[in-house]
C-alpha cells in the first residue's frame, strides 16, 4: 500500500479576471476549484494511473469535509483526523493581467491530534511506501517528520520525501527511497548558485552521500534529472505545448515516479513516467489525467 500524508490540505479556488483593481468590486470570467495539498495531488495521480493509495492528514469544518469527499474513490482510502475547531484552508488564486496568490494558514493542529495521526502510522508495513509531502502548519512543530519516519524506521517501507529545506535535510538520517527537490530548492540547500547540468549532479550526490537513496530533481522547462541509488545520472527533456498550469506538476512527477517504480523496478521508466505525469499536469487546468498521461508517454516513445 501507497500512504500519503497531507498536514494542511487546501481548496484552491482559482478566479479568472480581465485585469484586477483595487478598491472596487471586480466582476470573474470564470472559477474553477480545486482540492489541493502535496500528498492529496500524488494520491489523485496515483487513482488515475490506477494505483490504490490511502491518504493521511488533517482536515477541519465543511472545507474539510468537501476535500475527503471530493478526493475518496474507488483508488483513494481517505483517512483524515477531523478536527474538533477551525476549518481547513481556502486558497485564492487570482488569474488576471498578473497572477496574485493568498495562502491561508489553516487550522490549529493540537498535540493531541497530531498524536492520532502518529498512530496511523503504525499501521503502515513492511514493503509499503509513504510519501510524505509540503510544509508543516505554523502550528505544528517543525520535528513533525521526524517523529512521523522515526515511527517506521524499524520497517523496510519505502520513504519519498517531498519537502523544503530543514524538513528535507531532517529526513536524510532515514535514508529515503526519493527525494524530490526543485532546482531553486537545491540552490537554497547548499546556499549556492547553480550554473549548470555539473552543478546539479554535484549537488545532487553530496544529498545521496547525507542518506537520499534516489535525487530526482525537476528543472521546469529542462525537464528532469535523476541521480539514483547507483550514482547514474538519467535525463528528461519536456513535450512541446502550451503550459496552463505548473501547480502541481511536481507532485504529478512524484506520483509517477512511484507508479513507474512499482511497475518495472526501472529508474529508467520510473523516470520517463514521472515525467509524462509532470508534463501532463503542466498542459491542463487540473492534476494529470490519465489520457493526458497516455498521449504524452506515446510522445517520449
Amino acid at each position: 500500500m501507497i500512504y500519503t500524508v497531507t498536514l494542511n490540505p487546501s481548496i484552491d479556488y482559482i478566479v479568472h479576471l480581465d485585469s484586477l483593481t483595487a478598491g472596487i468590486t471586480n466582476r470573474t470570467t470564470g472559477e474553477e476549484y480545486y482540492f489541493g495539498g502535496k500528498g492529496i495531488n500524488v494520491s489523485c495521480v496515483l487513482a488515475e494511473l490506477g494505483i490504490e493509495s490511502t491518504a493521511f492528514g488533517f482536515v477541519a469544518g465543511f472545507t474539510g469535509d468537501a476535500i475527503e469527499k471530493g478526493i475518496r474513490n474507488d483508488k483513494i482510502i481517505t483517512d483524515f483526523i477531523k478536527l474538533k475547531h477551525g476549518i481547513s484552508r481556502i486558497n485564492v488564486k487570482i488569474k488576471a493581467d498578473e497572477e496574485t496568490e493568498i495562502n491561508c494558514q489553516g487550522p490549529d493542529i493540537k498535540d493531541s491530534e497530531l498524536e492520532r495521526l502518529i498512530c496511523k502510522i503504525d499501521r503502515i508495513q513492511d514493503g509499503d511506501t509513504l510519501v510524505i509531502a509540503g510544509n508543516i502548519p505554523k502550528t505544528m512543530p517543525d520535528n513533525v517528520y521526524d517523529k512521523i519516519l522515526d515511527r517506521i524506521k524499524s520497517k523496510n517501507v519505502r520513504i519519498v520525501v517531498d519537502a523544503t529545506r530543514k524538513l528535507l535535510l531532517n529526513s536524510l538520517k532515514y535514508k529515503p527511497f526519493l527525494i524530490k527537490p526543485n532546482l531553486q530548492e537545491l540552490s537554497e540547500i547548499f546556499n549556492v548558485q547553480i550554473k549548470n547540468e555539473n552543478d546539479i549532479e554535484k549537488y545532487a550526490n553530496e544529498l545521496r552521500e547525507k542518506g537520499a537513496q534516489n535525487v530526482l530533481i525537476s528543472l521546469g522547462k529542462d525537464g528532469a534529472m535523476l541521480i539514483d541509488e547507483f550514482g547514474k545520472k538519467h535525463k528528461s527533456g519536456v513535450v512541446k505545448q502550451k503550459v496552463i498550469n505548473t501547480v502541481g506538476s511536481g507532485d504529478s512527477m512524484v506520483a509517477g515516479f512511484i507508479a513507474g517504480f512499482e511497475k518495472e523496478h526501472s529508474y529508467i521508466y520510473a523516470l520517463k513516467l514521472g515525467s509524462a505525469c509532470g508534463n501532463a499536469t503542466a498542459f491542463l487546468n487540473g492534476l494529470a489525467t490519465k489520457e493526458k498521461i497516455e498521449e504524452i508517454l506515446k510522445i517520449f516513445d
